[in-house]
């Protein structure tokens, strides 16, 4: 899967196992609730939005 934005990014969660076990948490509960096992979310966070040319 590719996502492009100049909005956003995808954030740097990696080091912080609390932010990523919330988020595991809510994927859980989503897929049952929806019956889907296949539920992946994706934390982004804005960056200023301009690229140097």
């Amino acid at each position: 899967m590719e996502i492009h934005s100049d909005s956003y990014r995808i954030a740097p969660l990696s080091d912080q196992e609390d932010v990523v076990e919330v988020i595991r948490q809510a994927e859980s509960e989503i897929a049952r609730m929806t019956g889907n096992p296949e539920v992946t979310l994706i934390a982004y966070e804005k960056t200023d939005g301009h690229h140097s040319k």
